[in-house]
């Protein structure tokens, strides 16, 4: 045990975060993406049982947004036509707020197949049980 670590962290996951370097990329996935087949050259975690948001806060308590670029932190942005809400969105905007200064401004999207291809590319990927749709989030790492 490790003091003032979140305890949703499992040490795969805390090892992940440790090894990453500046620009790399993790995904927090929902249940309904693709992360095995996404994540064939990269590692895939496993959490199962717990949600996004939880996860999100968690990271973010120990994981630096990269300030080099405009948009560290991209949702998988809603297809055209597809009447899906994400309220969600609500959820991360105001965990990514209270970790980071720019808050909203610090949050872009990705059209759903460019969010594909980027994730192919990420360090890593959190398979987790999030049932809400386009639950997706893609984070860039900075420094410390």
């Amino acid at each position: 045990m490790l003091k003032n670590i979140p305890a949703i962290l499992s040490p795969e996951l805390l090892k992940t975060l440790c090894e990453m370097g500046h620009s790399d990329r993790i995904i927090i996935a929902d249940g309904n993406f693709p992360a095995e087949s996404m994540g064939k050259n990269c590692k895939v975690i496993r959490a199962d049982g717990h949600g996004v948001p939880e996860l999100l806060d968690a990271i973010l308590t120990l994981f630096p947004l990269d300030t080099y670029v405009d948009k560290p932190v991209n949702l998988m942005q809603v297809m055209p036509g597809d009447t899906a809400k994400t309220p969600i969105w609500d959820e991360y905007k105001a965990i990514v707020a209270k970790h980071d200064k720019r808050g909203n401004d610090a949050i872009g999207q990705i059209e759903r197949f460019e969010f594909y291809e980027q994730a192919k590319t990420a360090y890593a990927i959190i398979a987790t049980g999030e049932k809400a749709v386009y639950a997706n989030i893609m984070l860039q790492k900075g420094v410390v």
